[in-house]
């Protein structure tokens, strides 16, 4: 008995010390020029520069890691879980950025908070 007792103080020990929140991976330094670059804030505005139609201050503590990432993976999907009518929908074109980028774009996107 006192070894199953232990394996399971072993168990959730390890279950608490390795449980985190999701965090971006990239550098958020690196996804503002991604954001400058794919020219985000034609539709988008940040601490009053681009559209403020669409502002995204404080979206890192409105959305998760992954629900940043699926707005922009995913923005039809997104759309359509949100009930989103923001017009116009927000373009189905940026899956196809290179990976390092889309991960720096999450980081930075988290950031803004």
């Amino acid at each position: 008995m006192r070894i199953v007792f232990r394996v399971l103080m072993i168990a959730a020990v390890f279950a608490v010390v390795t449980a985190r929140p999701a965090m971006a991976q990239g550098d958020a330094e690196k996804g503002k020029v991604v954001y400058g670059a794919q020219k985000c804030s034609m539709c988008h505005g940040i601490a009053g520069v681009g559209n403020k139609a669409n502002p995204l201050d404080g979206v890192g503590k409105k959305l998760s890691v992954a629900d940043i990432r699926a707005w922009i993976v995913t923005p039809k999907e997104m759309t359509a879980k949100t009930k989103s009518t923001k017009k116009p929908p927000m373009q189905d074109k940026y899956a196809k950025l290179p990976a390092a980028d889309l991960d720096n774009l999450v980081a930075y996107m988290a950031s803004l908070k």
